[in-house]
């Protein structure tokens, strides 16, 4: 298997990431408003995740981004929580235990910057990720937290750290 690493992301990295999260929700048809394809930072995701507490790693096969996800304050919630935001993969490193990694080094950067909780939001549609994130001991929950403006991702998840 051809080298995987995953690493914090760098400022050359912001188009190549925003390709890579257009790319997912373009091929699997997912909604293109009141989700991270309509963020407006999406194409500045560098500067996005240079804020306090904040954090965005992207991951690497060969010189070549096939995927992201980072952690941030929670908008509007309280200064416990974090959100696991813009965590994409191409279907190259899908399915390769590599979500897993990415989420750990999230939450181990969470409980650094002190946060006792991580949020996160995501489509129906999503099973696979859904999955994933309650393997890594995310629970769902009956509503919505803070004010993330993703309004097309009715999933909502919640990690005690």
């Amino acid at each position: 298997m051809k080298s995987i690493s995953i690493r914090k992301i760098q400022p050359g990295d912001n188009a190549a990431i925003a390709q890579v999260i257009r790319t997912v929700f373009e091929q699997e048809g997912y909604p293109r408003t009141g989700t991270a394809y309509a963020d407006p930072q999406l194409d500045s995701l560098y500067e996005t995740y240079q804020a306090p507490k904040s954090l965005y790693f992207v991951v690497e096969m060969e010189g070549r981004i096939l995927g992201g996800g980072g952690i941030a304050p929670l908008d509007k919630g309280d200064t416990a929580t974090c959100e696991l935001q813009k965590m994409y993969f191409l279907p190259d490193v899908r399915g390769k235990g590599v979500g897993q990694q990415l989420i750990q080094q999230c939450l181990t950067a969470a409980v650094q910057f002190g946060y006792h909780h991580c949020y996160l939001e995501t489509l129906p549609q999503m099973k696979a990720a859904q999955h994933v994130y309650h393997k890594m001991g995310f629970t769902y929950l009956d509503a919505p937290m803070g004010s993330t403006g993703h309004t097309s991702c009715p999933v909502w998840m919640i990690k005690s750290l």
